[in-house]
């Protein structure tokens, strides 16, 4: 295995927010449910010193906006805070107006109470992709240095299977730096190795030999996963379908223990440390 130091990140949103409650949650009531999130990130941010790791928080404004404290904790422990839009639209519900609207706006909140320069962008359910990389160049306008955006897998929600595995310039935005997912090829074809609910589903010794084999490529993975991953009390809205509570709610009673594995087999730093400093 080659040496490398691979990139974590955390997507920093509350359990009510994900794009497969969207049908189940009325937004109009986020701010009357159970909030989880500070206590949770809470939770990561003492794993994450504890183990000396330095991670990057892509953030909801929504989330910043209601804990701006936490914001401030996050940067002042030497992390790094990027921008998860303003309350996890997809990009693929938005016209290129309303999404560069809704990232100007999540921007200068998070600039606004942490005093520190936002450069990284992720979006909500990894939304960009064929149909809409428009987007890749309104976050250049905007002065972002890179997005982790693209899944380079075949998904029902998501994933731009022929775009590159590692990270890229895309073609209408060439001063940007596009860095997916990690994804292991088997067979020819992608494997998800970087993190969410597979991480879950899979035995940790399945996500350990994919990062080896990405490191053996002489390529950083870049791993993700979502502070309410590490709740495994956290509520269960009414009429979930059999596929999103397995999804949502599959193993969380394990991922802590796993992610200390984790943390303790690779070496990690912020996505910006990895891929944009020389």
């Amino acid at each position: 295995m080659a040496n490398l130091t691979n990139a974590m990140s955390v997507d920093l949103e509350d359990w009510f927010q994900v794009s497969a409650f969207e049908k189940h949650v009325d937004k109009k009531d986020w701010d009357n449910l159970s909030h989880r999130v500070e206590k949770n990130t809470q939770k990561i941010l003492a794993l994450f010193d504890n183990t000396g790791i330095k991670a990057t928080f892509f953030t909801l404004g929504w989330v910043a906006k209601r804990y701006p404290q936490l914001i401030r904790e996050i940067v002042s422990q030497g992390h790094e805070l990027a921008c998860h839009g303003y309350s996890h639209v997809r990009v693929t519900e938005q016209s290129p107006k309303e999404f560069k609207e809704d990232v100007i706006r999540a921007k200068e909140i998070l600039e606004d109470i942490s005093g520190a320069p936002v450069i990284g962008y992720r979006a909500a359910s990894y939304s960009i992709g064929r149909d809409n990389l428009w987007a890749l160049s309104v976050l250049q306008d905007l002065g972002f240095k890179y997005s982790s955006s693209i899944y380079p897998v075949k998904h029902d929600h998501y994933g731009m299977p022929e775009a590159p595995r590692f990270a890229f310039h895309p073609e209408n935005a060439p001063e940007l730096l596009e860095i997916p997912v990690t994804t292991v090829k088997v067979g020819g074809r992608n494997f998800p190795c970087g993190g969410g609910g597979y991480f879950r589903l899979y035995p940790y010794i399945v996500s350990k030999w994919a990062i080896n084999q990405v490191n053996r490529e002489g390529q950083s993975a870049v791993f993700y996963f979502h502070p309410w991953e590490v709740d495994p009390g956290q509520p269960r809205p009414r009429g979930l379908g059999l596929k999103t509570r397995l999804r949502h709610y599959l193993n969380l009673n394990r991922m802590e223990a796993r992610l200390r594995a984790l943390l303790k087999d690779f070496q990690w730093d912020t996505v910006a440390n990895v891929y944009l400093v020389s």
